[in-house]
């Protein structure tokens, strides 16, 4: 039997000053065994960050397979929030975004940034998902891990903005995206969807966005000709343990009701994958944690699962 090749990661670095360069460094001996690692990152950058850790990571680097940004070496200064740093991490992740379209990879996978960092830079996207929709498409966002998936029919915009984004035709147009793209991880399995308001408003008492949801499910339903879609559910009671036995994947109308349950349940295991978009995308599901940053205390475990889940999609994505 032929060895499989082995797919080709590029990986942006994140931002210097956070936990991302330790990740990458002490994590390469785990990745290296799926997957083909292209790091955008400079090596005399890496060389610098092994020397504020322990371990004596340094002659790892040469054997590193290493593709510079077109940015100046920033200096590392941990747990700091800086221009310098913010434009390095900005150039490496459009590096990796880069050799993705050209095909000179099969994903990328993102290290942490730090979203005030890339504003003092003058980059102008709030992060790696909107840079991502305005270079290649509207895109989903989807957290998890293989034990619960969330996706976000908002993500990154302020809570008073959400209701007007819900209507009957925005959502079937969501769901039936999510279907196409993240069908291939479904395995047949049914998808929860919670409701905005508390009490799924009550019939309409307390507003009527879940009633436009309602009808999202049963029309998109009826276009797939199979009940995929479920819902909504009251925010409150959706990841109890008992919807948790019946759902593996769900939808969330905003940000924090969909991700607060999973990062207290999974946190460290989560990951972060963009749907939809022209180029495959997966991203570890924490921050910079500046305040650990180059303590060698950081969990690997996000990083490992978002390359492993690259490798299981990259065949069957959706373009």
């Amino acid at each position: 039997m032929k060895n499989m090749q082995k797919a080709r990661v590029a990986i942006s670095i994140g931002d210097i000053n956070g936990i991302g360069l330790e990740i990458l460094l002490r994590a390469h001996h785990i990745i290296s065994k799926y997957c083909e690692p292209i790091y955008c990152v400079h090596k005399e950058l890496l060389d610098s960050g092994a020397n504020l850790l322990a371990g004596n990571l340094n002659p790892l680097i040469s054997s590193l397979h290493t593709c510079p940004p077109n940015a100046s070496i920033a200096q590392i200064t941990p747990g700091k929030i800086t221009a310098e740093s913010g434009k390095y991490s900005f150039e490496s992740f459009a590096l990796a975004c880069k050799l993705a379209k050209n095909k000179e990879v099969d994903f990328i996978t993102t290290l942490p940034i730090h979203k005030h960092a890339w504003h003092l830079a003058g980059i102008p996207h709030i992060g790696h998902t909107e840079a991502l929709r305005q270079w290649y498409g509207e895109g989903i966002m989807m957290l998890g891990c293989e034990k619960m998936f969330v996706a976000l029919f908002t993500d990154h915009i302020a809570l008073k903005d959400v209701s007007m984004k819900i209507t009957s035709h925005s959502y079937q147009d969501f769901l039936l995206r999510f279907f196409k793209y993240a069908k291939n991880l479904l395995k047949n399995e049914k998808v929860a969807l919670l409701g905005i308001n508390p009490h799924c408003g009550d019939n309409g008492l307390m507003g009527y966005e879940d009633d436009f949801i309602k009808d999202a499910i049963k029309e998109v339903n009826k276009i797939l000709d199979r009940e995929i879609f479920l819902g909504p559910f009251s925010g409150d009671v959706a990841f109890s343990p008992k919807m948790r036995e019946k759902f593996r994947f769900f939808i969330a109308p905003y940000h924090d009701i969909g991700l607060s349950a999973l990062k207290a349940l999974y946190f460290d295991e989560s990951i972060n994958i963009t749907l939809g978009t022209k180029i495959l995308r997966t991203s570890v599901d924490h921050g910079v944690a500046y305040d650990i940053a180059y303590t060698s205390m950081a969990s690997l475990q996000s990083y490992e699962n978002a390359i492993l889940l690259g490798v299981k999609l990259k065949e069957g994505y959706a373009k």
